[in-house]
C-alpha cells in the first residue's frame, strides 16, 4: 500500500547501482504518503538540533542542519522531476497541496524562534571559532537565510510573512499550470499546402502528431517552442506565421488561463515580503546576495548593452525590409524577423537551415557534448539501459574519469510530450557532498525536441544544439562539484552565476573544430560560422527586454494595478522596437513567475559577461581545448560550488575582474557615441 513506508518505494534505500531512483516501481499515489512521512521524519530531526541543550556550535548546529532532511530531499527532489517532465494529471492534482506542505514547513523551520538563536550564536562567533572559508560561508548563508526568511520579524509580521509566503506557493503552481494547460490545448491544423518551405523534420513530427489525432493526411502543430521558432522561421505561408506568433506570444493574456490576476498578486505579495524584511523593493533582497550586489549595478549593465543592441536591431531590420519588400510585403512584422533572417542566412552565407537540421541530428549533438566533456575536463559516459527512467525517452549515463573513477549518473531526456513542461532545464536527484563519506551526483537534462518519425534521428536547429549544450554545462556544474557541505554543492550558486558554466559551454558547438568533428561538410561549417553573428542585435534585444521589464516590475517601491500595463509602458519608455517581442510575455514568464528568476532574469547577462570573457581566454591560447586552461576552469570554477564567493572564484580563474568588452565583441555590438 502507498501509506505503508515499508513498501513505498520513495521512502527506502534504492538498491539499485548509485542508488539511482526505482522510477519503475515510484506512483503518483505514492507521494503525499512519502512527503507526509518525510516531513514528519524531517520535522523530528530539526526539533533535535533546536532543542539540544549542546553549546552552539558548527557542528551541533549547522553541520547538523546539514545532515538533517535526508529522506525529505530525496522525495522533494524526485517528485519536482516528474511534476516537470512527466506532468500527469494525477501530478498536478497534488502539485498545490505538495507546495503548501514544503512551504509551510520551510516557513515553520524559518521562524523557530530556538533554532534561529543558536544559528545567530554561531553566526556571532563565526569569525573566532576557527572555521574556515567553506564553513564560515555556509554560516553566513544559513543566517542570512533565517533573516530574509523572517526569522527576525515579530509575531504579527512573522504571521503575515508565512501567510504570503504559502500564497506566493499556490499561485506559482497555478500559473506554470495554466501555461501547461494552454500550451496542451492550442492546436494548428495545416493540410499539404501549408507545409511549404517547412524542413522535412518538423513536416514528418506534424504529420505523426496529427495521425495519433485521428487525422491521417493533415498536419499538427503546436505552441511548443521549437514548432513555434520553426514555423516562424521557414514557413513561406506568412498567415501562418502571423497566427503562430500571437499565440505563442499572448499565452495566458487572457480567456480560461489568464495569468494577469496571477501576477498582479505575485509581484505585491513579493513587494510586501520585502518591506516585512526591511528591504525598499524585492528586487534589492534578490540580489543583496548576487554578484551584482544591487538592482542600480544591474540595470547599468543591462542599459550599457541594451543601447547598442537596439542599433545593431535597426541595422539587421532595415536589411530585412529590403528583403521582404521584394515579396511585396511593406508592412514589416514581428512574425517577418526570423523568416526573413533565415533567408538573409541561405542567400548571403549558404546557411541552409533545413539542411543543418539533417546534419545535426540528436545523437551526433548530443556525442559531440559528450567528446567536449571528454577533451576539456576527462569524463567518459557509458548508457546503462538497465537503469529506468521517469519515461521511455529518458536515458541513464553512467559518468567516469578517465582513470575509472565514478562522478555520479546524468538522465536525459530530450523529446517533447503533452505532459512535459515547455522549455529545456537541468536539475539534480542528489547533490555531491562528503560531510559523512563521498555522495555521488545525480544529475538531470530535459528538452522539447521534435521527435523524428520511426526509428530516425531527431534534426535540431543549430538553436536546439545550443540548448542541448546549454543544459549539458549545467550538468557537468553538477557532476564536478567537490564540496563537503551538500548546500554549497554544483549549481547552488548565486543565480547571476550560476547560468555562466552553461553559456560558457555554448560556444564548443559552434567551434569549428566540433562541427569538423560531426562530419559536417566543410561548407555547411563556414556557413555556420559566417552566419552566427548575424541576428545578435535581435536575440540581444529580444533576451533583454524581458531582463529590464523583470527588473523594473519588481523594482517598483509603489503599488502596481496592472503589471503587464506597467511591463508594456516600461518597453515604450526605452524604445521597443514594434517588430521585436520580448523573449517572454509577463503572462507566461515561467522563469520569474513559476521559477526562481523573479527580479533576477538580469542573471543571464552577467552570466554571458563571465563566459565570454572566460572564453576568451581559450581563444587568446589559440587552443579551445587548452589542457591547462581547462583544468583551471574545472577546478576553480566548477568545483567549488558556492564554497566561496563566486567574484573569487572567477578571479581565480582569470586573474582580474570581469572584462564585459569580450561579450560586445562576440554580439558584434559597439558602444554608441556618448551624447
Amino acid at each position: 500500500m502507498a501509506d505503508d513506508p515499508g513498501s513505498n518505494p520513495l521512502l527506502t534505500a534504492s538498491p539499485l547501482p548509485f542508488g539511482a531512483p526505482r522510477f519503475d516501481r515510484i506512483r503518483p499515489e505514492h507521494f503525499l504518503p512519502a512527503f507526509r512521512e518525510a516531513l514528519a521524519l524531517a520535522e523530528r530531526d530539526m526539533a533535535a538540533i533546536s532543542g539540544s541543550e549542546e553549546p552552539a556550535t558548527f557542528e551541533s548546529v549547522i553541520a547538523a542542519m546539514e545532515r538533517a532532511g535526508d529522506a525529505l530531499s530525496r522525495v522533494k527532489r524526485i517528485f519536482w522531476t516528474i511534476s516537470s517532465a512527466q506532468a500527469v494529471p494525477e501530478i498536478q492534482a497534488i502539485e498545490g497541496e505538495v507546495s503548501a506542505m514544503l512551504t509551510r514547513y520551510g516557513t515553520a523551520i524559518s521562524h523557530d524562534s530556538r533554532l534561529f538563536e543558536r544559528v545567530r550564536k554561531v553566526w556571532a562567533a563565526r569569525a573566532t571559532s576557527g572555521l574556515n572559508p567553506a564553513q564560515i560561508r555556509l554560516v553566513e548563508s544559513t543566517y542570512r537565510g533565517f533573516v530574509d526568511g523572517g526569522a527576525a520579524l515579530d509575531g504579527p509580521a512573522k504571521a503575515r510573512f508565512a501567510s504570503i509566503d504559502e500564497e506566493l506557493a499556490g499561485l506559482s503552481t497555478r500559473f506554470g499550470q495554466n501555461v501547461l494547460a494552454v500550451a496542451a490545448a492550442w492546436e494548428m491544423w495545416v493540410d499539404e499546402a501549408g507545409l511549404a518551405g517547412l524542413p522535412a523534420p518538423m513536416r514528418d513530427a506534424a504529420a505523426r502528431r496529427a495521425e495519433r489525432n485521428g487525422q491521417a493526411g493533415r498536419y499538427l502543430f503546436t505552441l511548443d517552442r521549437g514548432d513555434a521558432e520553426g514555423i516562424l522561421t521557414f514557413s513561406e505561408r506568412r498567415d501562418l506565421r502571423e497566427t503562430m506568433w500571437r499565440a505563442f506570444t499572448r499565452r495566458c493574456d487572457g480567456g480560461e488561463h489568464d495569468n494577469r490576476p496571477i501576477i498582479d498578486k505575485m509581484v505585491a505579495l513579493r513587494r510586501e515580503s520585502a518591506a516585512l524584511l526591511g528591504y525598499s523593493n524585492y528586487t534589492a533582497l534578490k540580489l543583496a546576495d548576487s554578484m551584482a550586489r544591487t538592482p542600480e549595478a544591474a540595470e547599468a549593465l543591462l542599459m550599457r548593452v541594451w543601447r547598442p543592441a537596439l542599433l545593431q536591431a535597426a541595422n539587421e531590420q532595415a536589411e530585412l525590409e529590403r528583403l521582404a519588400l521584394l515579396d511585396g510585403i511593406g508592412d514589416f512584422a514581428p512574425w517577418d524577423w526570423r523568416y526573413y533572417a533565415e533567408r538573409v542566412r541561405r542567400d548571403r552565407y549558404q546557411l541552409d537551415g533545413g539542411e543543418v537540421k539533417k546534419q545535426l541530428n540528436l545523437g551526433r549533438v548530443r556525442e559531440a557534448a559528450f567528446a567536449t566533456a571528454g577533451r576539456l575536463y576527462g569524463l567518459e559516459f557509458e548508457a546503462r539501459p538497465d537503469l529506468p527512467g521517469w519515461h521511455k525517452d529518458a536515458t541513464v549515463w553512467a559518468v567516469s574519469e578517465s582513470d575509472g573513477d565514478s562522478r555520479g549518473l546524468l538522465y536525459t531526456d530530450y523529446f517533447a510530450r503533452a505532459e512535459k513542461h515547455g522549455g529545456a532545464w537541468m536539475g539534480s536527484l542528489r547533490v555531491q557532498e562528503k560531510i559523512d563519506g563521498s555522495v555521488l551526483p545525480i544529475a538531470y537534462l530535459v528538452a522539447n525536441f521534435a521527435k523524428a518519425p520511426g526509428e530516425g534521428d531527431a534534426g535540431l536547429s543549430i538553436d536546439e544544439a545550443r540548448t542541448l549544450f546549454h543544459e549539458f554545462g549545467h550538468a557537468l556544474h553538477a557532476l564536478m562539484s567537490d564540496v563537503v557541505y551538500p548546500s554549497q554543492a554544483g549549481t547552488a550558486v548565486s543565480r547571476d552565476f550560476v547560468e555562466f558554466p552553461s553559456k560558457f559551454m555554448e560556444h564548443w558547438i559552434v567551434a569549428r573544430e566540433t562541427l569538423t568533428g560531426l562530419g559536417l561538410p566543410p561548407a555547411l561549417v563556414a556557413a555556420i560560422g559566417h552566419a552566427d553573428d548575424f541576428g545578435e542585435g535581435f536575440s540581444t534585444v529580444e533576451f533583454l527586454a524581458s531582463a529590464i521589464v523583470d527588473l523594473a516590475i519588481h523594482r517598483s517601491e509603489t503599488p502596481l494595478a496592472d503589471v503587464a500595463a506597467a511591463g508594456a509602458k516600461i518597453l515604450a519608455e526605452i524604445g521597443m522596437p514594434a517588430s521585436i517581442a520580448p523573449r517572454h510575455g509577463l503572462t507566461h514568464f515561467t522563469h520569474v513567475f513559476d521559477g526562481g528568476y523573479a527580479g533576477a532574469y538580469y542573471s543571464y547577462l552577467w552570466s554571458e559577461v563571465l563566459d565570454a570573457d572566460c572564453f576568451a581566454a581559450f581563444t587568446e591560447s589559440g587552443d579551445l581545448f587548452d589542457p591547462s586552461l581547462a583544468a583551471r576552469f574545472r577546478n576553480e570554477i566548477l568545483a567549488p560550488g558556492d564554497s566561496r564567493d563566486p567574484m573569487d572564484s572567477f578571479i581565480a580563474f582569470r586573474g582580474r575582474a570581469p572584462d564585459e568588452q569580450p561579450l560586445l565583441r562576440e554580439r558584434g555590438l559597439t558602444r554608441p557615441a556618448e551624447a
